[in-house]
């Protein structure tokens, strides 16, 4: 019998949000706080199939993998494709695929702006579709959508090269698609802030139920821990003035730990834990689950990014405070998309339940 519903993934984020969005919706069985993490009891009743179209980077596998694994402890079945494992990966992937997609009642996608999900969107004729959180990049493409604008990611810059314009009727279409109409229904799960809903979309808020329910309480230390960010490696933020940066925030909060992102490069991570003394940590989970299940400073340091709304949530009630620095724009290189201040200024600024350092107080 084929899955009601396909979820599609390429990133850890991706998976652990389907797996709330599961939750919401009772996809899962219920069973007790695991504060070790490891999931008991499963049975495989919740007709989902979640679809790992995986990425290239070791980091990402990794945690990919253990997430995957927590998907099929909670009863959901896992297939992992090698969708970028050659020049012929991507045409087997979607032939693959194709049949399951037409006979899906529901389509779960972490990453409307991923080519990869625009070209399964030709193909599916289900009447439901989800968008679960990719992060901040949820708020954009909700924005996007509402004014019928193409989909594109924040961080890039306006102008369009070749790739753009071969992919850009397949990106239409994806738009069209996850445009509510006739029989088809559309829903965004999102713990991000949401202010301009498009039209017949329904927004359903991530509470990070799951999450607490199975993970924790943490225990709390005395001190600080840092959240790093991939800003550097997007060409958004340059390189030496997030190290100063970082420096300045540490001595400053008496930090000891540095959670790096899944994208920041072995490079920068081994000069940053040389100039800084900080211990980089290279986290096997998504950051809400390391926190979660402890132990966890008790005030986390983070420049503007996802974890300054999920963090809250994940965490609440456990006493650890969030403090955001924000983006200097002297800090942005000359290669940054002319969006990207007021971007990252709103992620800070919409951010509930943290706290947020003045400017003057971030280096020096």
């Amino acid at each position: 019998m084929s899955p009601r519903t396909l979820a599609f993934v390429e990133s850890p984020v991706q998976l652990l949000n389907v797996l709330e969005w599961a939750h919401a919706r009772g996809h899962t069985t219920d069973r007790a706080p695991d504060p070790g993490g490891t999931a008991l009891g499963a049975r495989p009743d919740s007709g989902i199939t979640l679809v790992v179209l995986s990425p290239t980077d070791p980091m990402s596998r990794g945690q990919l993998r253990r997430m995957a694994q927590l998907a099929r402890d909670e009863g959901h079945e896992v297939r992992w494709e090698e969708a970028r494992g050659g020049a012929g990966a991507p045409l087997r992937t979607i032939g693959g695929l194709a049949g399951p997609l037409r006979r899906a009642e529901r389509v779960v996608m972490g990453d409307p702006f991923s080519r990869y999900v625009q070209l399964l969107l030709t193909i599916t004729r289900a009447r439901d579709l989800v968008v679960v959180d990719d992060g901040t990049a949820t708020m954009e493409f909700v924005v996007q959508l509402a004014r019928g604008e193409r989909l594109v990611r924040w961080h890039r810059k306006g102008r369009r090269g070749p790739r753009d314009l071969v992919l850009g009727p397949v990106s239409a279409v994806a738009r069209r698609r996850l445009t509510p109409g006739g029989q088809r229904r559309v829903e965004v799960f999102s713990s991000m802030p949401i202010d301009e809903t498009p039209r017949g979309v329904t927004v359903t808020a991530n509470r990070f139920a799951w999450t607490r329910a199975r993970f924790g309480p943490p225990g709390v230390t005395a001190g600080a821990d840092l959240v790093g960010t991939s800003l550097v490696e997007t060409g958004v933020v340059d390189g030496d003035r997030y190290l100063d940066a970082v420096r300045a925030l540490a001595k400053a909060h008496g930090a000891t730990r540095y959670f790096a992102h899944r994208r920041e490069s072995a490079e920068k991570l081994h000069r940053l834990a040389v100039e800084t003394g900080l211990q980089v940590v290279r986290p096997e989970l998504p950051l809400e689950l390391i926190a979660r299940r402890g132990p966890i400073g008790r005030t986390i340091l983070s420049f503007p990014s996802t974890v300054v709304h999920t963090l809250p949530l994940a965490l609440a009630g456990t006493g650890v405070r969030v403090t955001v620095c924000d983006i200097d724009p002297s800090w942005l290189t000359a290669h940054a998309s002319p969006r990207a201040e007021g971007f990252l200024s709103g992620v800070t600024g919409t951010a509930r339940d943290v706290h947020r350092l003045a400017r003057t107080a971030q280096a020096g």
